[in-house]
């Protein structure tokens, strides 16, 4: 396997766990340990082995980020305050009496659909570990080039973790 082509592979890896701004900074940083490798005489193939393996795994570098994403953080810190701030309002409309307030069948319904979206959207940026967004085609010479990944391509996830 030549070098660029096991580089281009890792990133590719990578490309489909996490968002392209941090790919491209990845790719920067493993370009630069390949040309390290070669300026210290390395053939391309072992320079490559080389970056790579002071990388490490792949799977790992993505679990990582999935795990320390300020978004996530945030999200599990709304679910854990939210049924707190709930059994707060619904203290307050109890004691207020709400059910007998003039407020039309329609903006209720509206209300409370609005409301679940908000919590399934909290939930799912809470509990999903993997986001991507789609590789561009790519070049033979795309791992030296960060850029072939899009960064305005719709990001698709999957899989929750708890």
């Amino acid at each position: 396997m030549s070098g660029p082509r096991l580089i281009s592979d890792y990133l590719a890896v990578l490309a489909a766990e996490l968002p392209a701004s941090i790919v491209e900074e990845l790719a920067d940083g493993l370009a630069e340990t390949y040309r390290s490798h070669l300026r210290q005489g390395l053939a391309p193939d072992q320079a490559a082995e080389s970056a790579v393996a002071e990388f490490g795994d792949p799977h790992a570098i993505a679990a990582d980020f999935a795990r320390v994403n300020p978004a996530r953080r945030g999200a599990r810190r709304l679910l854990a305050t939210g049924p707190v701030v709930g059994g707060c309002w619904a203290a307050l409309l109890i004691t207020g009496r709400a059910w007998a307030w003039p407020v039309p069948l329609p903006a209720r319904i509206g209300f409370g659909l609005t409301l679940l979206t908000v919590i399934g959207l909290l939930a799912a940026a809470a509990l999903w570990t993997r986001c991507r967004r789609p590789l561009a085609r790519e070049s033979p010479d795309a791992w030296a080039s960060p850029r072939s990944i899009p960064s305005r391509s719709p990001v698709r996830c999957s899989r929750f973790r708890l």
